[in-house]
């Protein structure tokens, strides 16, 4: 790629735009109703209702750790709404939207981040993968499950899909770059979905990659795209389109969704301290929720009624997820072997045994103490 061609400024594929018109794209045309939209809007506002109640509760003791998705709610909302049921989804860690669209609980996540369960989920129940901790692992587990899926031979329009979601800092990672290449050779039916959110912790994206996201799918031999990570509706035309195509025989395809964080990384992380105050304030101009409420408006598709019952449900959904999350009760600690492996592991039975064992003689102590 030349020098020139390498700052081109990509094309964004964009439907809504931050002042809530409307447009149409001809390669990705969306049809869609008010009530549709209408729905989208419930989405986005609900699961940043649970966000921020996550984050108030870990300020308050009651989490140990919470990623935030404020901002990136549309590209969450938007790709998962395209997904079909018995698709199968592959999370990083902070896809709170696409677990709300897989019909996962809220009190589920807060359970991971609470210290109480390891996840509480059956992924084949809901065609969501468990959240994955370590960096871009989760791309080799889809490209893996695609495989599957390929030799098993659920393909064609009725067919399966597999999508894998990660970040801009994810795809410096090996297992990133090496699922790429799986799925190329492979011909997979896998979407690879980057929400871009301008930060890999403290790293800013130009410290990532020299050129586009999206970009670097040609290299691996598949399409990529970039889409407004803002805009719902492109969103899920952009998926809806990927997710067809990979069902339909014709591989993968990277979409990178161009967002922004505008939180912090997770509630351990002060993102004043590498960030511009500036910044912040343009992408809030951008805001996905604002930008779809504005088209609502705009074009009498909603009233104040409607607006005043989602901000009504919004605060019931906050009330539930802040009861559910303190009345959790503490596991017990030998459950911590429970469901490590499908079948009896010698090892496994070995530490619950010596564990069991640790956690006696406390009992044994105390009973002397008080002779």
């Amino acid at each position: 790629m030349s020098e020139t061609a390498a700052h081109e400024e990509p094309e964004l594929i964009q439907l809504l735009t931050p002042e809530g018109e409307l447009t149409q794209h001809p390669d990705y045309p969306l049809d869609i109703n008010a009530e549709e939209i209408r729905a989208l809007y419930r989405d986005l506002v609900l699961v940043r209702r649970v966000d921020s109640e996550a984050v108030s509760l870990q300020r308050q003791g009651e989490l140990g750790l919470w990623a935030s998705l404020l901002g990136q709610e549309a590209a969450q909302i938007g790709s998962a709404r395209a997904l079909r049921e018995d698709d199968m989804a592959f999370p990083s860690y902070r896809e709170h939207g696409v677990a709300w669209c897989r019909g996962i609980e809220p009190k589920e996540l807060l359970g991971m981040f609470r210290g109480v369960t390891n996840g509480g989920w059956d992924p084949h129940e809901h065609g969501f993968h468990l959240y994955t901790i370590v960096i871009g692992s989760q791309a080799l587990h889809a490209t893996g499950y695609a495989m599957g899926i390929q030799r098993d031979g659920a393909v064609g329009e009725d067919g399966t899909a597999v999508i894998s979601y990660f970040g801009d800092g994810a795809t410096s990672q090996g297992d990133t770059n090496e699922a790429f290449n799986f799925a190329s050779v492979n011909n997979a039916p896998v979407v690879f979905f980057c929400q871009n959110n301008q930060w890999a912790i403290s790293e800013s994206l130009d410290r990532q990659t020299r050129v586009p996201i999206y970009r670097r799918a040609a290299g691996f031999g598949f399409p990529g795209v970039r889409v407004d990570g803002n805009d719902v509706l492109a969103c899920l035309a952009v998926s809806r389109a990927a997710l067809d195509n990979a069902r339909t025989g014709n591989g993968p395809t990277l979409v990178e969704a161009f967002t922004y964080r505008m939180g912090a990384h997770t509630t351990n992380d002060d993102p004043t301290r590498y960030r511009d105050a500036g910044e912040l304030d343009e992408w809030k101009a951008k805001d996905p929720i604002l930008r779809v409420r504005r088209y609502l408006e705009q074009n009498g598709l909603a009233d104040e009624a409607f607006f005043t019952q989602i901000d009504e449900e919004a605060d019931r959904v906050g009330e539930q997820v802040r009861t559910q999350c303190r009345s959790m009760p503490d596991p017990e600690p030998l459950e911590i072997f429970h469901e490590v492996y499908a079948d009896p592991n010698v090892h496994i039975d070995q530490q619950r045994s010596e564990f069991a064992d640790y956690l006696a003689s406390f009992e044994s102590a105390g009973a002397e103490g008080g002779r």
